[in-house]
């Protein structure tokens, strides 16, 4: 049987961002915060399909462990397969990273 998948959303400096996890648990090592492990990221070779993808994996692609203060978390959800992670502003709820833009019709 597989590991389980895990979706994690927190607040982090005005922004929600939308994880995928293998691993998430209460932290033996800091009191009050949780630790998430074994970020899921999508593998793509090639174009950049996802900008939001790129940033999150820029961010956090070299981080073993994510140590997260209990009260920034919004929601952990098991899932069973992975979905577009995100980085939103915290009160409007629109994503801070938009995609390339298309090009304009023509006349």
């Amino acid at each position: 049987m597989s590991k389980p998948l895990y979706k994690v959303t927190f607040l982090n400096h005005g922004k929600v961002y939308e994880l995928y996890a293998r691993q998430v648990s209460s932290s033996n090592a800091l009191w009050g915060f949780t630790e998430v492990g074994e970020l899921v990221f999508d593998v793509h070779d090639g174009l950049v399909v996802d900008p939001t993808e790129e940033r999150l994996r820029e961010e956090f692609g070299n981080t073993r462990v994510l140590h997260l203060p209990m009260q920034s978390i919004v929601r952990v959800e098991e899932v069973e397969k992975k979905g577009a992670s995100a980085i939103r502003d915290a009160a409007s709820g629109e994503k801070v990273v938009t995609p390339f833009p298309m090009p304009a019709k023509p006349r």
